[in-house]
């Protein structure tokens, strides 16, 4: 798609799962990535992978999302090596399921500063940006959680916390739509990432109800490439067999990190 050629994209949580998955999406159209995530030896692996025949500039910067100051040094790095930033996907998570008397205290904050704040500051770093340059995309991966009420069983601070990450991006599309931004949350399904690979629990029935990241693939690039008079300001991307009723995760599992 040659109206995304030498764009430039920041994406979180980019170096595995979705992320990753979507960073080679935009990589194969000629967008400049900044690839940011915790870890420097995967991320350093994933640029290169992403650079080889694609010809454009990938840079991996090591960021906890719940740190300010690594928030800030992502933006940093990419206007003093890209100039500009056209694209933000929001996308690095945690997870933490249990029923709600069994919830780690120390789960609460970390669930916060992740999975809301850390979006909601990077978006905030990046917004004046785009607002003096009137153009920007900016896509939230939210839940398909959020779709359901009440909250599925044993995602209750998760999925509470998505609700709201779903309101500020509804929020920020009606402030942003008339200085030529879009704004636009997705809320996927349980996908069959590194994550839900690692669980024994997930049986062969279970592993059918996982959505695969190239769902997510298409929504984020129909996001990107619908016309500038147009925003897709939710785009839920569900597999007709989830049982929200009884998660397909089970909350007896050792988290993989």
């Amino acid at each position: 798609m040659d109206s995304l050629k030498g764009k430039n994209a920041i994406i979180t949580g980019a170096s595995k799962g979705i992320g990753k998955a979507i960073a080679k999406r935009l990589a194969q159209n000629g967008i400049n990535l900044v690839l940011a995530a915790r870890t420097q030896s995967t991320l350093d692996e994933t640029a290169e992978e992403l650079k080889k025949g694609n010809n454009i500039e990938v840079l991996g910067v090591p960021c906890d999302v719940s740190r300010l100051s690594d928030l800030e040094n992502v933006v940093k790095v990419a206007l003093d090596r890209l100039k500009k930033i056209d694209i933000l996907i929001n996308n690095a998570g945690v997870s933490s399921q249990y029923p709600f008397e069994h919830q780690p205290l120390e789960d609460l904050e970390r669930l916060a500063h992740t999975n809301y704040l850390g979006y909601v500051r990077l978006t905030r770093l990046v917004i004046p940006h785009m607002i003096q340059n009137k153009s920007g995309s900016i896509i939230n991966m939210v839940s398909g959680s959020v779709l359901v009420e009440p909250v599925p069983r044993s995602f209750l601070v998760y999925s509470s916390l998505k609700v709201g990450l779903r309101a500020f991006s509804k929020g920020l599309f009606w402030e942003m739509r008339d200085r030529g931004i879009k704004v636009t949350a997705i809320m996927p399904g349980v996908t069959d990432t590194d994550l839900t690979g690692e669980l024994s629990e997930i049986t062969a029935e279970q592993k059918e109800r996982l959505i695969s990241t190239q769902s997510i693939e298409d929504a984020v690039m129909f996001a990107l490439t619908v016309p500038q008079n147009v925003c897709p300001l939710e785009l839920a991307v569900i597999n007709q067999q989830t049982p929200w009723t009884k998660p397909v995760i089970p909350f007896e599992q050792a988290h993989p990190k």
